[in-house]
């Protein structure tokens, strides 16, 4: 992105995630071919569920040379694999290199919080994209605005590492937005805040 700098936070709006007609999900060797039916917004394979799509790749590679997997999520997004940042909803990147060089792709037409078999409902899609640049909020991984919540993310090889994570960025967050000191936000995020896995895949 044309004037990113490592440092700023990126922007990147959600406007429009659009499935294409088929999909797939895998259990164990097997695969099973989804119908998808985007006028009436319903998946079908023998089962019906609607469709809520959205893209599981958006992120920026890590700051060190070399080459890098795709596949682990990072700090800097990457393989987030979140259902809930669907079209309407933004989020928040730390941009770790020059010209963001950000990516996203890994079309998705529905999935359930933790993506159990290692697939949700893979398929091609197109999206429209809104990108924009911050200086004011430096971030150390990902948050995302939803439909009247935050999201703040967590990634790491163990879960107990990602649930602090996830933890420190909402306690982060609820003190700059809302001027509370740590002690009073963690006991607030105990009583309203949900702490959930998106996926345990990667």
């Amino acid at each position: 992105m044309r004037g990113a700098r490592a440092g700023q936070t990126l922007l990147v709006g959600i406007d429009e995630v659009t499935p294409g007609p088929w999909g797939e999900t895998w259990g164990d060797d097997r695969r099973l071919g989804w119908e998808l039916d985007g006028r009436d917004g319903v998946a079908s394979t023998g089962h019906r569920i609607r469709l809520a799509p959205f893209l599981g790749v958006l992120g920026m590679p890590p700051a060190a040379a070399g080459v890098h997997s795709t596949t682990p999520p990072r700090a800097h997004g990457g393989n987030i694999d979140c259902k809930e940042l669907v079209a309407g909803t933004t989020l928040y990147l730390p941009i770790p290199v020059d010209g963001a060089l950000f990516s996203a792709g890994d079309g998705h037409a529905a999935q359930g919080d933790g993506e159990v078999s290692g697939t949700a409902i893979e398929c091609p899609c197109s999206a429209q994209l809104t990108l924009g640049l911050r200086d004011d909020l430096p971030l150390e991984r990902p948050l995302a605005r939803v439909d009247g919540a935050w999201l703040a993310f967590g990634m790491a090889a163990d879960l107990d590492s990602a649930a602090a994570q996830a933890v420190e960025g909402l306690l982060g967050l609820m003190a700059r937005e809302h001027g509370l000191e740590r002690p009073e936000a963690l006991a607030l995020a105990s009583v309203v805040a949900d702490l959930r896995v998106t996926q345990i895949v990667n």
